[in-house]
């Protein structure tokens, strides 16, 4: 064996802890460099005595590893955009009073009511020089959006930091923008930008072109708009304009992995390249040929896409292993999995983190790992139960292997996933390559009123049998409560589980029974968590008073709001419960005293009432109440004073400002999230 023989998944493992240690523990960059320099200077002094000496072949495979961690942990402190000298994060005036702020437009993302929403990056503040990636909001009026990816745009106004979670177990969208090195928004209307007539020209400029090209071509030839966002985001990963409905249906029904780009995709335009290209001969010059066209088509797929983190993926993914069929190298398809991940992850670290990616690899290498095995089982006769069969074993395959993180960062499952994929293969097939072709005819002209029709049907007919299947309401298991012990325990029995399967012996039965018993262990200790935790919520809700006193898994609901008294469905109390493993237990009108913990909680609402004698140790302050804070402090002398979102902004300043003034502890809900009493 030669010396470099070392195996690329314990060198991939270790790059991958180093991205994660190093993510966790904020290392300097001085320090992660000396030690990079030194692994790496080890590793060769150590390749070099190996050459003559195996005794030494040991120390070098752990400088290897040793290497690759630490090239993983730099890989990511470079790749953070924040720790850059440059970066609009270190200019503190322009978080503070209005500057002027030029930048250029990266990205189109989804608009929400009020605004149109993009990306971009920072070029100058104030006449200086600044880079990183922002959140742009422009607000919508009656007027045309003449925006264009790669406008230059300059404006006035305040950079404010991403706002984080105000409402306990909820998505942490601050936490997620970071990932993705944007740390601030602006908000601006258009008649306070000034657009340069200079456009920036580069990829993601011509991508968008192509993209606006094929929607003008698509609307020329009367494409229904309903279905050309869903050929937009089938084909090319486009979901900006998707209704939420449709989402949802696509969720509720175990499909929303056909709305996101991804390998299935990218395995349909290779399909489609190599039926066209089969008349030419498989020589030399034909397969480079092929080669260069397969190569081709991928990376003008991930242009008019749009360059997303998931096409990027599935196009590398993909290139290498046209690359390996290419060079007559059957290879193992394990290595050219962790190839790909490897070279995705050192130009970009942090999608490590990103729950597409880990759901993609995951899904992927089941399918491999797990699929051929779940095959094995029957073998039929008959066409098209063969044809059912493969799809059930593969949809079945990639299931298993994200069912755990499924449930883990979304807490719903769809039972009817394997029906779905059944019914939507044939179609959804059809839908693909009739779309590409589309896609491909409206970068050039309109496509054909015909062509354009048979596609809208097709996605039509899709549709339809998303949301007949997404209606089962009874087989969409919603609000499943998950954490982190269970992710872990739950993937070591099931690759526990596959092993002994594929090959049983006792080494792997014991590994098994340990599997189970780690398993139940992650769920008394749960349970027993769970069991001893207490506290009182404030919430922050805007127009609404929501209290909430747990204890154990059981919650005591108070509110002003009527329609939670008869209907519990609420996203906000939805996450608490779901991440508290919780279930309300009683429901009640919201009093003016409370009683948690030997501690009383007073509350003023918009009657203003109050007695002098009451003397809390906490006063509660909802609907605006018109009242003289400064007097009511003198005569009830409360602790603490807590403001919810109930309440308007500009009476939360001078109640801020009064309490101040007599070193009471102030706490608005709007501006520092609920409030918790232990």
């Amino acid at each position: 064996m030669k010396v470099l023989d070392f195996p690329l998944v314990r060198i991939t493992l270790w790059f991958l802890a180093g991205i994660l240690f190093f993510y966790y523990t904020k290392i300097s960059l001085l320090f992660s460099s000396i030690a990079l320099i030194t692994s790496t200077i080890t590793f060769l002094i150590l390749y070099l005595f190996s050459k003559k000496s195996k005794a030494t072949i040991s120390f070098f495979g752990l400088s290897t590893y040793f290497t690759a961690f630490f090239l993983g942990g730099i890989t990511l402190l470079l790749h953070t955009d924040s720790l850059q000298k440059s970066n609009y994060i270190h200019c503190q005036k322009a978080f503070n009073v209005p500057s002027e702020i030029t930048f250029t437009l990266h990205e189109k993302l989804k608009s929400n009511s009020y605004s149109d929403r993009y990306t971009a990056f920072v070029n100058k503040i104030d006449g200086k020089i600044y880079s990183g990636k922002i959140i742009v909001n422009i607000a919508k009026d009656s007027t045309d959006n003449s925006f264009i990816i790669g406008n230059r745009i300059k404006t006035k106004t305040i950079l404010q930091f991403n706002k984080s979670s105000k409402n306990p177990n909820q998505f942490d969208y601050t936490k997620h923008l970071s990932d993705r090195q944007i740390y601030a928004q602006i908000y601006c209307n258009k008649s306070q930008i000034q657009i340069n007539k200079v456009i920036q020209k580069d990829i993601w400029y011509y991508s968008d072109c192509l993209h606006q090209r094929i929607i003008r071509n698509l609307e020329k030839a009367h494409f229904n708009g309903a279905e050309m966002n869903v050929a937009l985001a089938l084909i090319l990963g486009q979901q900006q304009e998707i209704s939420a409905d449709i989402i949802q249906d696509y969720q509720y029904s175990g499909a929303t992995h056909i709305l996101s780009v991804s390998g299935l995709h990218v395995g349909f335009i290779m399909l489609l390249i190599n039926f066209i290209l089969k008349p030419i001969p498989n020589t030399r010059k034909g397969s480079f040929v092929k080669l260069i066209s397969v190569l081709m088509a991928l990376s003008f797929f991930a242009i008019i896409s749009g360059l997303s983190p998931s096409v990027l993926r599935s196009v590398v993914m993909f290139s290498f292993l046209t690359i390996g069929n290419h060079l007559r190298r059957t290879g193992n398809i394990y290595n050219t999995l962790l190839v790909s991940m490897l070279l995705i992850l050192l130009f970009e670290p942090y999608f490590l983190f990103d729950a597409g990616f880990q759901l993609s690899y995951i899904a992927l290498f089941f399918i491999i790992w797990l699929q051929p095995l779940l095959k094995k089982l029957w073998s039929p006769k008959n066409k098209i139960v063969v044809y059912i069969w493969d799809a059930l074993t593969v949809s079945f395959a990639a299931q298993i292997g994200a069912f755990p993180l499924c449930l883990y960062y979304f807490h719903q499952f769809p039972g009817l996933f394997f029906i779905t994929n059944i019914a939507i293969i044939p179609v959804l097939a059809f839908v693909m390559i009739a779309g590409i072709i589309v896609m491909v005819y409206a970068v050039f002209d309109s496509p054909p009123f015909l062509l354009a029709k048979i596609l809208e049907k097709s996605i039509y007919l899709l549709n339809e049998i998303i949301h007949a299947v997404a209606s089962i309401k009874s087989f969409v298991i919603l609000d499943i409560s998950f954490n982190f012990y269970f992710l872990i325990t739950f993937y070591l029995l099931i690759f526990s589980t596959i092993i002994w399967f594929k090959k049983p012996s006792f080494e792997k039965l014991a590994m098994l029974l340990t599997a189970i018993i780690m398993v139940q262990v992650s769920f008394i200790y749960t349970k027993k968590e769970t069991e001893t935790q207490k506290e009182m919520i404030v919430y922050n809700l805007k127009k609404k008073t929501l209290i909430t006193m747990r204890s154990g898994k059981n919650i005591a609901l108070f509110t002003n709001d009527k329609l939670l008294l008869t209907d519990l469905k609420n996203n906000t109390l939805s996450s608490y419960l779901v991440g508290n493993f919780a279930k309300i237990k009683s429901v009640s009108q919201l009093k003016n005293l409370l009683f948690y913990n030997q501690k009383k909680i007073f509350i003023i609402d918009s009657s203003g009432i109050y007695e002098k004698k009451i003397q809390p140790d906490i006063l509660l302050l909802t609907q605006s109440p018109r009242i003289n804070l400064d007097r009511v402090l003198t005569e009830i002398h409360p602790k603490a004073v807590i403001a919810d979102a109930s309440n308007s902004n500009s009476i939360q300043k001078i109640w801020k400002y009064t309490c101040l003034k007599k070193n009471i502890p102030f706490h608005a809900t709007a501006e520092k999230g609920y409030y918790q009493l232990k």
